[in-house]
């Protein structure tokens, strides 16, 4: 009788322990994210509500007019982009809420685009990443138009062909339509052409995967032979290879030379270069408009790019989670009946991009 009363005894003074300085930092500092976010909120509502006083004071008896998909005519792009969100187990949870943020920028862009891709495909979904989307906005993400959301890998594209085709060489067209962007690919991206389906890699690592390198060891003492670790794996090279899929870079180097840095970027800003090149033809404008400025090092830039690559070096904990917020703020803007709240409460996809990396 007297071992329960000393088990229950025990597992008072485990929980009654105080928290150490850091857990004791660390809940303050969470604390304190989490009030800005309802001060921020509480602006941002309040701006709301001054400027439709203003426009009532000014006369305007017209009510206010949802938007449809950017307020102006779009001439689609006939070829769709597939998000590989199968690297959910190779991120922190600090990596996969900055993805899941990426992710609604992704959408934000193509919506808003005078030339948007016909659709967006996001495969395995599973996992912290599923979880994270399921918990913004009540999982909004599933009445964003003009989206796929699949479980499978991005192979179901041409392997659910199979059982309705003529036969393998129908298959194998369909695969050869597949492109996985990656920039450790040899092959560059010259031109994007409708009918084909474009891959990339939905990965925030910051970049730690491409920073092992071979170590020399001795596996026995007596005979000294060194052997070699293996260089961490090209993650999104390897998958277009085991499945057999074309890959390419995008043509970086080609047209800015004064990058200096590794030529990372995060899932949207791929995207958005996708975009902007359609728009444009052109891809160092696109490259020029896109690619944040800090990349370039002080180098001189190009004085037709858009402000919309003048991104900022922000506290990395605060921006973490003010892109977190606003990603919350797209997801709840962009409802599944194809319209959107004025611009005056949306979100720009053009927004200063958490300092992560992502191996497209």
């Amino acid at each position: 009788m007297e071992q329960p009363v000393i088990a229950q005894a025990e597992e008072i003074s485990i929980t009654s322990q105080p928290l150490s300085k850091k857990a004791q930092k660390r809940a303050a500092k969470a604390a304190r994210l989490q009030e800005q976010k309802a001060e921020r909120r509480a602006r941002e509502k309040e701006a709301k509500k001054r400027k439709r006083r203003e426009r009532a004071e000014a006369g305007d008896a017209e009510p206010r007019k949802r938007r449809k998909m950017g307020g102006f005519d779009q001439t689609s792009f006939a070829a769709q982009v597939v998000i590989d969100l199968g690297f959910d187990d190779m991120m922190t949870d600090k990596e996969v809420t900055s993805l899941t943020s990426q992710l609604a920028y992704t959408y934000s862009a193509n919506r808003r685009s005078s030339t948007p891709f016909t659709s967006l495909l996001f495969t395995s979904l599973n996992g912290r990443t599923k979880a994270r989307l399921d918990a913004i906005n009540d999982a909004g993400y599933k009445r964003w138009t003009n989206t796929k959301w699949w479980e499978e890998g991005y192979d179901r594209i041409w392997t659910s062909k199979s059982d309705s085709c003529g036969g393998d060489e129908d298959v194998d067209a369909h695969r050869a339509s597949v492109v996985y962007l990656t920039a450790d690919s040899e092959e560059e991206l010259i031109e994007l052409k409708e009918g084909e389906i474009y891959v990339i890699g939905g990965i925030c690592d910051h970049n730690r995967y491409k920073k092992m390198e071979p170590v020399l060891f001795f596996s026995d003492p007596m005979f000294a032979f060194p052997d070699l670790l293996p260089r961490s794996p090209n993650l999104c090279l390897d998958k277009a290879k085991t499945a057999s899929i074309r890959h390419a870079r995008l043509p970086i180097g080609r047209y800015i030379a004064s990058l200096t840095t590794r030529k990372v970027l995060t899932v949207n800003q791929v995207f958005e270069i996708l975009l902007k090149w359609v728009e444009t033809r052109d891809w160092e404008q696109a490259f020029w408009s896109i690619i944040p400025q800090r990349k370039f090092q002080n180098k001189p830039t190009n004085p037709d790019a858009s402000p919309e690559g003048k991104h900022v070096e922000e506290d990395e904990d605060q921006e973490d989670q003010e892109d977190a917020d606003e990603a919350e703020l797209v997801a709840s803007n962009e409802n599944g009946d194809g319209e959107e709240d004025d611009q005056d409460g949306g979100v720009s996809s053009s927004r200063p991009q958490p300092v992560l990396s992502v191996a497209y």
